[in-house]
């Protein structure tokens, strides 16, 4: 049987029933197209939030109070036996990788200026904070590097909480009352937006022991610090432990690189892309079956035409060889609409929804359409090789 024959009887089956043909592409199609739009929201999650953390660089190190236990739980600020202070964030600034370390601590305060009021997050950081993760002043400066213990009453203001109370006026030198103590303003930060769900814009800077004191706090809800590049984690890792164990007595803390915070947002995906796989594979099963009843009611449909081509001359691998071409055709054109579905869907969603971040990876798309010709080539061997193996005299008169 010469190609364009073999071409030609493929498709003229196919074509002769549009309905049946077009219901058995529907199961490859749509777990093609599950697969794909899954994946492409899952892989869009992964590289946005690796862009959101890249934001602060590469080389950043969180430091929280309590030490994470076995069972995944962290005894928190009030657990600790020590909690971590100005003083130990003063310490860790002698460590030879260290460019910068801000001791932090976050609350929620009113803020009143300019005859308004505005409900907003309050950081209280240190005079590093802008070099440690990557945020620039707009105008004026941010918090100067005063005695860390007894700063003075200043305030930067993030770009939206200065839109919010002063509109177009600049307020470099007014007063504000933040839970009811006056700070001088001294600044303004660039726009930075959203990070991880965080409105960097909506946001108050003060000193960290102004917002220990504003927050009734006895221990900072985190330190951080940026290294140097080109400094192993592990050294870093082991510089902080030194001071921190000599100044507690113990490991009461908890130490957080970027590397750690990107493998649980990995282990995260990985749950996801299993779930994502295991929706597909139910579609792709089901398509899988339809294709194996398709092919098998077709085989008994035109027991005859087999008889003929048989009598004709034609071998048992020629009939399997044109069974099994009709089952990947089915498959393959199943998955390339899958493919064609599931990117046009992830596409619009994205345009619908501009903050849901998708990619889809070609390399993905070659892989699922090599799944979809497999599944039909697996599902298209038992009727192809009862075809195949019809009796030409016994096949000829059925009919």
């Amino acid at each position: 049987m010469i190609i364009k024959d073999f071409i030609r009887l493929t498709g003229t089956s196919l074509l002769a029933h549009k309905l049946r043909s077009f219901l058995t592409m529907l199961g490859i199609t749509v777990g093609i197209t599950a697969v794909v739009l899954l994946t492409s929201i899952g892989e869009g999650l992964y590289k946005f939030v690796l862009a959101e953390f890249n934001q602060f660089g590469t080389t950043l190190v969180a430091i929280n109070p309590g030490k994470v236990t076995t069972h995944g739980m962290t005894t928190g600020v009030f657990g600790s036996v020590r909690p971590l202070t100005i003083e130990d964030a003063e310490a860790l600034k002698r460590l030879p990788f260290a460019k910068s370390v801000v001791a932090l601590t976050q609350g929620n305060a009113e803020v009143e200026g300019n005859n308004r009021t505005r409900r907003t997050t309050i950081y209280g950081a240190g005079s590093e904070f802008p070099e440690t993760f990557s945020i620039n002043v707009r105008a004026g400066r941010f918090l100067p590097d005063d005695d860390p213990t007894a700063p003075r009453a200043f305030a930067v203001l993030g770009y939206k909480v200065k839109q919010e109370l002063f509109g177009n006026k600049n307020p470099l030198g007014e007063r504000i009352r933040i839970g009811g103590d006056r700070y001088r303003i001294i600044g303004i930060m660039e726009p930075k937006g959203q990070i991880l769900g965080f409105d960097l814009d909506d946001t108050v800077y003060i000193p960290a022991a102004r917002g220990l004191e504003l927050f009734n706090r006895e221990g900072l809800m985190e330190i951080d610090i940026l290294y140097k590049e080109g400094t192993k984690v592990d050294r870093v890792v082991a510089g902080i432990k030194r001071i921190l164990e000599a100044r507690h007595g113990r490991e009461d803390f908890t130490i957080t690189t970027q590397e750690q915070m990107l493998d649980v947002l990995g282990s995260i995906l990985n749950v996801l892309t299993f779930a994502v796989g295991a929706i597909g594979s139910i579609s792709l099963f089901v398509g899988g079956i339809g294709i194996i009843t398709i092919m098998t009611i077709s085989v008994n449909e035109r027991t005859t035409e087999i008889g003929l081509l048989r009598a004709l001359g034609a071998k048992q691998k020629q009939v399997l060889s044109l069974f099994l071409g009709e089952a990947i055709v089915l498959s393959a054109i199943g998955g390339a609409c899958g493919l064609l579905a599931g990117i046009g869907i992830a596409q619009l969603l994205h345009f619908a929804l501009p903050a849901l971040p998708v990619h889809t990876p070609w390399t993905f798309v070659l892989l699922a359409e090599g799944l979809a010709v497999i599944i039909g080539l697996v599902a298209g061997v038992l009727p192809a090789r009862r075809a195949a193996k019809l009796d030409p005299v016994e096949a000829l008169r059925s009919d």
